[in-house]
């Protein structure tokens, strides 16, 4: 079994929802308290033991590589002033050099696409797939759990969730196989199923395990919903020919490519900081006292 030790990290989206922002900032450089969305994803992949970072950009996004590069002169002027604390964060932060690939998806063509545009850097060998729009909060990071499930299982693994049944309609949902380890396998993938046909009410929430084979079916993938290669049409094609297991996440996550789940995650991150949770409940419990409830209301 070969280990995980890349991860993808699709970001060539415009971020059309965070108009006017994102019409200079990428919306991955959108920050949740103090520090831009992707470098939460970025750190939960470190965590797992990834050791090459592999980001697929688009247009303007060039200040995502910037950020992941030393500023010479910020190390300097820090330096100078004795900021030793600001140093030694920007310092834990930092790839080492080497570790950190880009390249281009030159066509909106969906996230099949992009994970496909990775492939010559993957290679040969299990590739972790992480969406930067879904930021995970919980004790012990998502994807270092599924590469201790990878470990027993081999495969393909994917994180999960459980939402409400009757929700089923908006999510790709996998069926519950037997329980494996600290996942179970699945039986099979249903994109937005009836809530009557839904063969469980757990869905794929965002990180994966992926074997190299699914470059050559996406390389061939058909175009589907939304006119884009979609990545669950070619696991499905996966599925029938390898094991896929599930991971079912337990902490919470938060969508950010969405303004409401934007705004929770700075909520909830904030209250996760000892420097500012105090400040910050006080703060958010005398504006909705203070907020008129008919504006709340409406």
């Amino acid at each position: 079994m070969k280990k995980v030790r890349k991860a993808v990290f699709p970001v060539a989206g415009l971020g059309t929802r965070f108009l006017p922002a994102t019409k200079a900032i990428p919306k991955e450089m959108l920050t949740v308290v103090d520090r831009p969305v992707i470098q939460y994803v970025v750190d939960e992949a470190r965590e797992a033991g990834i050791e090459h970072l592999i980001f697929v950009t688009g247009r303007n996004k060039g200040v995502i590589e910037d950020y992941f590069d030393i500023q010479v002169e910020l190390v300097d002027t820090l330096t100078e002033r004795g900021k030793s604390a600001e140093l030694g964060l920007l310092e834990s932060l930092q790839p080492r050099a080497g570790t950190t690939s880009f390249t281009r998806q030159q066509a909106p063509l969906g996230l099949g696409h992009a994970v496909w545009c990775a492939r010559d850097i993957v290679g040969d060998e299990p590739f972790a797939l992480l969406l930067p729009d879904m930021i995970m909060q919980s004790e012990k990071g998502c994807l270092a759990e599924m590469v201790k499930l990878y470990e027993q299982t081999g495969g393909n693994v994917i994180s999960v969730e459980e939402c409400d049944p009757s929700q089923t309609h908006k999510y790709g949902i996998v069926g519950k196989g037997e329980g494996v380890g600290t996942g179970f396998r699945v039986q099979g993938m249903v994109e937005k199923p009836k809530p009557a046909e839904a063969p469980s009410n757990f869905f794929i929430s965002g990180r994966y395990i992926l074997q190299p084979e699914i470059f050559s079916i996406l390389e061939t993938q058909e175009r589907g919903a939304g006119n884009e290669i979609q990545l669950t049409d070619g696991m499905l094609k996966l599925a029938g020919r390898q094991d896929f297991y599930a991971y079912p996440f337990h902490g919470r996550t938060f969508d950010c490519g969405s303004k409401e789940g934007f705004i929770q995650a700075n909520v909830a991150f904030a209250l996760w900081r000892h420097d500012i949770r105090g400040k910050v409940y006080d703060d958010l419990h005398d504006l909705m006292n203070t907020i008129e409830p008919a504006r709340l209301a409406g």
